[in-house]
C-alpha cells in the first residue's frame, strides 16, 4: 500500500508551480483592472459618449474641455454649471442613464453571470481530465477580453461593447479561479510531509491488521477484542490516533502554506503590474487611452503567466496526482458535457437540501461564516476608503498609493502567518478566529472618532480623524487581510468532500458573490440617513463578529471525518 505514496519531489514541484504560476498570472486582473482601472474605464467610456443634464444636448466632454467649442450655447452652458454639480447621463436604447450608474451595472451583471457559470462547470471541473482544459479555457477567455480593451476607443460606434468585454473579463476570472482552487486539496495531499505522515499512519494500520490475522490464526482468546487499545487503526475513525493526527496536521499546514504563498505571489505580481500601469496613466492625465492601456496590459500579463500553468499542471489524464484517490461511485457512462451541466444544477439543489446539510454541517457553518465575512471585508475596504476621501478630504494620489500599501503588506502577513503559525502551534481555525478578531479592530478605531477629544481636534492623532492614521491602518489592515483569504481557502479545503473540489469551491464562490452587494447597501442606507458615513463602522463591527460563533461553532475533526466518508445520495 506504501508504495503507492512515494513521494516525487521533481513532479510535485512541476504541478505546485504550475499551480502558483496561474495565481501570479490571474491576480493581477484582480488588483489592476477589477478594482481599480475597470469600473473608471467603463464609467469613462460612457461619459465620453454622454451629455450633460438637464437638457441632454451638451456633451459631457464640453465641461472638462480647454478647448472652446464652436457652439457658443453648449459653452456657455457647460461653463454655466459647477464642476461638483455636473451630472452625466447616456443612452442606451431607449433609456438614459447615469455614467457611474453604466459602471455598477456592469459589474452586478458580470457578477450574476458568473455565479451561473461556475454552478454550471461544478461538475465538470470536478472531471480531472477536463479541469485543466477549464481553467485554460476561461483564462485565456478572460484575458483576451481585457486585452480587446486595446482596440475598442470609446469613440466608436460600438463603444457599448465595452460593457461585454468586462463581463466576459470578470466571468473568466472567476470561473477559472474556481478550477485552480480545486487544484489545492490535492495538491496539499501530495506533498512531501503529506506522503510521509500518511505513508506512517497506513503503515502502522497495516501492521495492526496483520497482528490481528496473526492472533486469529493461533487461536486467540475468543473474548479477547478484535483491536486492541494500542493500535493505531483503533482509533483511526475517531480521529484520537496520534498518528491520525499527525496526518490531519500535516496537511493543515501543507494546505494553509500553498494557498498563502499563492495568494501572496498574486499581490506581488497585481503591484508590480500597477507600478508600471501608473506611469502611462500619469503621463496622459488619465485619459480613457490611459485606461485602457491599463487594463489590456492586465490582460496580457494574465495570459503571458498562464503559459506555465499549460505547461506544468497535471493533465488529469491518470490518478498520479491523487495520492489517496479512492472510489467515489462515479457512474462509468460515457462522459458528456451537456449532461454535467445539468447534473451540475440538479446536484446543486440537491446539495442544499436539509438532509445534505446535516451530513456536512460544519462545511455549512463554515459556508454561512464564510457568508458574513467575506462581505464584511470586502466592505471594509470600500467603506474604509470612501471614509478617506470623503470625510479625511485625501486626494486620489493618496488613496492609489493606499491601494498600493495594502497588498504590500497583505503580502507579508501572508508570509508571516504561516511561520507564527508553526512557532505557536496553532490549528487553521484558531489562526482563521485571530485573524477575525483582528480585523474588527479597524472599525472600531474608526469608532473612537466619536470621543469629543478626537472629535473636536484637542487630541491630533486617534479614531481616524487624520489622513496620516489611514496609512498605518492600511500596513495593518493587509496583514491581515491577505493572511485571510489564504487561510479561509486552505481551512475549507479540509472540510470538502475529495473528488469534488470544483464542486464545492463554486459553492464558496456563490457564497461570496451572493452577499457582495448586502454590506455595500446598508453602509449606503446608514451614509443617506445619518449623514455620516463613520456609523457605518458600528455595522461592519456587528457583521464580522456575528461569523466568530458560528466559526467556534465547528468542529474540524468531525468535518474532515463526514466529509471523507461524504458520497451523495441522489
Amino acid at each position: 500500500m506504501t508504495e503507492e505514496l512515494v513521494y516525487d519531489s521533481r513532479r510535485y514541484r512541476k504541478w505546485l508551480w504550475g499551480w502558483l504560476s496561474y495565481a501570479f498570472a490571474s491576480e493581477v486582473f484582480v488588483v489592476v483592472s477589477l478594482t481599480l482601472f475597470l469600473p473608471i474605464c467603463l464609467e469613462q467610456f460612457a461619459r465620453d459618449n454622454g451629455y450633460l443634464l438637464p437638457d441632454r444636448t451638451v456633451p459631457c466632454s464640453a465641461a472638462n474641455s480647454t478647448i472652446p467649442p464652436t457652439n457658443t450655447t453648449s459653452s456657455d452652458a457647460a461653463a454655466a454649471v459647477a464642476p461638483e454639480d455636473i451630472r452625466c447621463v447616456v443612452k442606451l436604447g431607449w433609456m438614459w442613464i447615469d455614467t457611474a450608474s453604466f459602471s455598477l451595472y456592469v459589474n452586478s451583471m458580470s457578477v450574476a453571470l458568473q455565479a451561473l457559470t461556475v454552478i454550471s462547470m461544478g461538475n465538470i471541473a470536478d472531471h480531472p481530465p477536463h479541469r485543466k482544459l477549464l481553467l485554460l479555457f476561461f483564462a485565456f477567455f478572460g484575458s483576451i477580453s481585457a486585452t480587446l480593451f486595446f482596440l475598442l476607443p470609446s469613440s466608436s460606434p460600438v463603444w457599448p461593447l465595452s460593457a461585454l468585454l468586462g463581463i466576459c473579463a470578470n466571468v473568466g476570472f472567476g470561473a477559472s479561479v474556481v478550477a485552480m482552487n480545486a487544484y489545492l486539496p490535492t495538491l496539499a495531499r501530495a506533498s512531501e510531509e503529506v506522503v510521509k505522515a500518511r505513508a506512517d499512519m497506513l503503515a502502522a494500520e497495516d501492521e495492526g491488521v496483520l497482528g490481528r490475522r496473526s492472533n486469529d490464526d493461533e487461536g486467540g482468546d475468543a473474548s479477547e477484542p478484535l483491536l486492541a487499545s494500542g493500535d493505531p487503526g483503533a482509533h483511526s475513525e475517531s480521529g484520537s490516533s496520534p498518528l491520525h493526527e499527525a496526518y490531519n496536521n500535516a496537511l493543515s499546514r501543507a494546505t494553509s502554506r500553498i494557498s498563502s504563498f499563492g495568494i501572496a505571489l498574486g499581490y506581488a505580481a497585481g503591484i508590480v503590474l500597477l507600478i508600471l500601469a501608473l506611469i502611462p496613466v500619469t503621463k496622459l492625465r488619465g485619459t480613457t487611452f490611459a485606461l485602457r492601456l491599463a487594463i489590456g496590459m492586465s490582460g496580457i500579463w494574465w495570459a503571458a503567466f498562464s503559459l506555465p500553468a499549460a505547461a506544468w499542471l497535471p493533465s488529469g489524464k491518470s490518478k498520479e496526482i491523487e495520492v489517496d484517490a479512492e472510489d467515489d461511485g462515479r457512474s462509468t457512462e460515457p462522459w458528456n458535457s451537456k449532461r454535467e451541466i445539468f447534473k451540475a444544477w440538479k446536484r446543486l439543489g440537491n446539495m442544499l437540501r436539509w438532509r445534505e446539510v446535516k451530513r456536512l454541517r460544519n462545511t455549512f457553518k463554515f459556508l454561512g461564516a464564510w457568508f458574513l465575512l467575506s462581505d464584511g471585508f470586502t466592505t471594509m475596504t470600500s467603506t474604509a476608503m470612501l471614509f478617506a476621501k470623503t470625510s479625511l478630504h485625501m486626494p486620489a494620489s493618496a488613496l492609489v498609493l493606499i491601494g498600493i500599501i495594502t497588498p504590500v503588506a497583505g503580502i507579508a502577513g501572508s508570509l508571516a502567518w504561516p511561520r507564527l503559525q508553526r512557532w505557536r502551534g496553532w490549528s487553521n481555525l484558531r489562526v482563521l478566529v485571530t485573524l477575525v478578531v483582528l480585523a474588527t479592530l479597524v472599525p472600531a478605531y474608526g469608532c473612537l472618532g466619536f470621543i469629543p477629544a478626537f472629535r473636536n481636534g484637542s487630541v491630533r492623532f486617534g479614531g481616524l480623524t487624520t489622513p496620516a492614521e489611514m496609512y498605518v491602518l492600511a500596513v495593518y489592515f493587509g496583514s491581515v487581510y491577505g493572511a485571510f483569504q489564504g487561510y479561509a481557502r486552505a481551512f475549507y479545503s479540509e472540510l470538502i468532500p475529495h473528488g469534488e473540489e470544483a464542486r464545492w469551491y463554486a459553492l464558496y464562490s456563490i457564497t461570496d458573490k451572493s452577499s457582495s452587494f448586502v454590506g455595500p447597501l446598508i453602509v449606503g442606507l446608514i451614509a443617506d440617513t445619518t449623514g455620516n458615513i463613520r456609523y457605518a463602522f458600528f455595522f461592519l463591527i456587528f457583521m464580522v463578529w456575528a461569523a466568530v460563533p458560528l466559526l467556534c461553532a465547528i468542529n474540524v475533526e468531525r468535518g474532515r471525518r463526514d466529509a471523507a466518508g461524504y458520497r451523495f445520495k441522489g
